[in-house]
């Protein structure tokens, strides 16, 4: 038996199968990315504490990416940005099991001749394809067709099995001894690190006859307690309610996989009944070979039980679960203990772990800008307070705040240069070269904001006074250039590209407000009017106050895509 499990052709085979198959998925998973983007934000935007929805959510992603495992650790990166609650995330994980669900029904489908014909055609629209959905959907047929490139060289390199009776006794063994299975199941994902692929794995050794349908679904069992691993490590170093939420997908498919092995006899009769043909059927003679397609010692029917096994699993598990989703928070909760620490200065809404998916992570990024924006709005409006009444308390906080707006800059940038560098889409790749540009402006505002109130305290501390008319000039342009930088943010936050027009209309009433105001003191000047030392000061304000509407305006390019 050794020397057949050494033979070159299963290593070989086995390992550059697998290889094809993952890089596959990756390649097809990027592909439907570029094309769902937008429709997947819009689709986690839809999420609510109904956790029907949440499921339906879940799914829906789910079988976007085709992979259950990103959908849990996007998930977790969302708990831990605090933009979804344990509750409604147990919602969206029961949903990713049914969705992933979906490329095993793929592989089940006797398709795999028409892998090369597909990488083929896939490999000249991604090369030659001058539309961009069209290159697009290129990479999606070019994954689509390598993944099943990949299976059918797995399927090939378990023929030399066939002849190893001591292969076959062991997994008669694991018919007999679910457990066992299950063990194995676990094991072979978490090595792995995708449930897709020891699906893929199980068909290949099913279909060419080297296992039984009985010993498949045990192993399918174990793949999915094995699939909550790469969830509970993206969970490591994450917050409280991220690790209770990585937690909960791992007991509940544990849960399902305990009581499924009490009704498995059932469970495989019921499954048996609604799917066509003998699942372990074998293949005799050459007639049968090329009425059903396959060889002589091929199941060719196990492949589509196993599928709807699979599916079946996840969806009975869900239908059980779901009402129970509040008991299952507070069992979470009782089992990962802790109290949660507030941190001030963190992000909020990015997290890398959704790099991967870059639809999600540009979306996450957006919302960090647009708090981001809010704080640096906040700085303008208690700025304009502190020139008002030069209470020295409104110092301190706008310090925090504009210690916040530059570690945002520096982490938005860092995480979108990190973005750039995925397989990406041209508007995605446009739409982060805009908000590189948003962040540096923001981030500019608050450094002027801060100029004007280090010019308040210095304004205090000398005990300069304005004239009446130079008060009410600052107040004047203080507040077109917050309403300026309000309706902007504004804007952003719809997603409204019409603000330009009016933009460049408030950016040229701050400007000639700081000219007229400019001019105007020049003249109380020469009056004698003004002291030379409060003029400078004065100056200086307006010069600040033109600034931060030059940089807002910057920003209204940005979110109209013309920067």
């Amino acid at each position: 038996m050794l020397d057949v499990l050494l033979n070159q052709t299963l290593v070989f085979g086995l390992v550059g199968g697998l290889g094809l198959f993952l890089f596959g998925m990756k390649i097809m998973s990027e592909g439907l990315q570029k094309i769902a983007g937008a429709r997947m934000r819009k689709i986690l935007a839809a999420l609510t504490n109904n956790r029907v929805v949440g499921t339906l959510v879940g799914i829906a992603v789910t079988a976007i990416i085709q992979s259950s495992s990103a959908t849990t650790v996007m998930v977790v990166g969302f708990v831990n940005a605090g933009l979804m609650s344990l509750v409604q995330s147990i919602g969206v994980i029961l949903g990713a099991n049914i969705g992933t669900t979906v490329t095993a029904q793929l592989i089940a489908f006797k398709i795999t001749k028409y892998a090369l014909p597909a990488i083929g055609l896939g490999a000249g629209l991604k090369l030659f394809g001058r539309n961009r959905k069209w290159i697009y959907f290129g990479e999606v047929l070019l994954g689509f067709g390598i993944l099943f490139f990949g299976l059918q060289t797995m399927e090939q390199a378990f023929e030399p099995l066939k002849q190893s009776q001591e292969f076959r006794d062991v997994f008669i063994i694991v018919g007999d001894h679910h457990l066992l299975g299950v063990l194995i199941g676990t094991v072979l994902t978490m090595i792995v690190q995708s449930s897709s692929a020891t699906i893929g794995i199980t068909i290949a050794l099913a279909s060419t006859g080297l296992i039984s349908f009985e010993a498949s679904v045990a192993l399918i069992l174990g793949e999915n307690i094995g699939t909550t691993i790469t969830a509970n490590l993206a969970a490591i170093g994450t917050n409280l309610t991220a690790r209770r939420t990585a937690f909960a997908h791992f007991l509940f498919n544990f849960l399902g996989v305990v009581y499924m092995l009490l009704l498995m006899p059932v469970f495989i009769k019921f499954i048996n009944g609604i799917t066509p043909g003998n699942a372990d059927f074998i293949i005799q003679t050459q007639q049968q070979a090329q009425a059903l397609g396959g060889a002589i010692g091929d199941k060719p029917f196990i492949a589509r039980h196993i599928a709807n096994a699979h599916s079946l699993f996840n969806i009975i598990n869900t239908i059980i679960f779901l009402p129970l989703v509040g008991i299952l928070a507070k069992l979470t909760t009782l089992l990962i203990r802790g109290k949660e620490e507030e941190i001030e200065f963190h992000l909020k809404y990015i997290d890398n772990r959704v790099l991967n998916t870059p639809p999600i992570a540009l979306g996450q990024a957006k919302a960090e800008t647009r708090r981001m924006g809010q704080i640096a709005m906040e700085m303008l409006e208690e700025t304009l307070v502190f020139l008002k009444d030069g209470n020295e308390k409104h110092v301190d906080t706008l310090v925090k705040k504009e210690d916040i707006v530059d570690l945002l800059q520096k982490e938005i940038t860092d995480f979108l240069v990190a973005l750039s560098q995925k397989s990406i889409s041209q508007e995605t790749s446009n739409e982060i070269a805009s908000m590189m540009h948003m962040v540096n402006d923001l981030e500019r505002v608050g450094d002027h904001c801060e100029n004007l109130w280090r010019l308040g305290q210095k304004k205090n501390t000398q005990k300069i006074a304005f004239s009446e008319v130079g008060e009410a000039e600052l107040a004047q342009i203080g507040e077109s250039t917050r309403s300026f930088l309000e309706f902007v943010l504004s804007g952003f936050g719809r997603g409204d590209v019409t603000i330009l027009d009016k933009s460049r209309h408030m950016e040229d009433t701050v400007d000639l407000l700081e000219e007229t105001m400019r001019n105007n003191h020049i003249v109380r000047l020469n009056t004698g009017e003004c002291a030379v030392l409060p003029g400078l000061v004065f100056i200086d304000m307006l010069h600040n106050f033109e600034k931060i509407g030059d940089h807002t305006y910057n920003v209204a390019q940005a979110v109209v895509g013309e920067k």
